[in-house]
């Protein structure tokens, strides 16, 4: 085997989505008022423009402008979007003008929507939609723990300060539970055990007791 073929392969990082909308300005406006960064506004003649945005916390980004895409305005659907916290994420958008969906759930892939958010707080399962102008379709999906292997088994990272912050609250529930059947004696080891019950929780490994 030659060393290119055993070596690691080239990252392939996803990094932008184009979707198609009828009009830029107004779409524009509508991401903006998302509160989503505003990356770049390039236009090129009369035919040709791209505008990027990206969502919070986000590594990736969205294209839309004129010139970028021959796919019909609003045909972009299933947009994910990865939250820590549903019920806030939700909040949020509709504080900045989003018309988004109930929080629904399902018991596992493929099965109908139950109202509200998962009753077990399980990862995966529960979601919110919304539209944008055109009609391109996003959907929330809440998720606190990965599956083994969904991730970069050598790194952990938290994509904003509000994850990092749901992180902490959910190992300090955790420890609390963990200082109770160790006889309810103050831990002073805790920042160890918090990081290492936050990094087991983003690998998808089992988590300390």
């Amino acid at each position: 085997m030659s060393d290119t073929a055993s070596a690691r392969p080239v990252d392939l990082k996803l990094e932008v989505v184009v979707i198609p909308v009828a009009d830029v300005d107004r779409s524009k406006q509508f991401y903006a008022g998302l509160g989503w960064r505003l990356d770049a506004d390039f236009p090129v003649g009369d035919t040709f423009r791209v505008v990027q945005f990206t969502p919070p916390g986000s590594p990736g980004s969205i294209h839309f402008g004129k010139g970028v895409t021959a796919a019909a305005p609003g045909s972009a659907q299933g947009l994910y979007l990865i939250v820590s916290d549903i019920v806030a994420a939700r909040a949020d958008l509709v504080a900045h003008g989003a018309d988004v969906s109930d929080v629904f759930h399902r018991a596992g892939p493929g099965q109908p929507a139950i109202n509200g958010r998962d009753p077990e707080g399980r990862s995966y399962v529960s979601f919110a939609t919304f539209n944008d102008p055109d009609g391109n379709g996003w959907l929330l999906q809440e998720i606190t723990t990965r599956f083994p292997g969904r991730i970069d088994s050598k790194a952990t990272s938290f994509g904003s300060g509000a994850d990092l912050a749901a992180a902490l609250r959910r190992a300090a529930t955790a420890h609390g539970e963990h200082e109770k059947r160790t006889g309810g004696r103050h831990d002073e080891t805790w920042p160890d055990w918090y990081a290492q019950y936050m990094v087991a929780e983003q690998l998808g490994r089992e988590l300390p007791k």
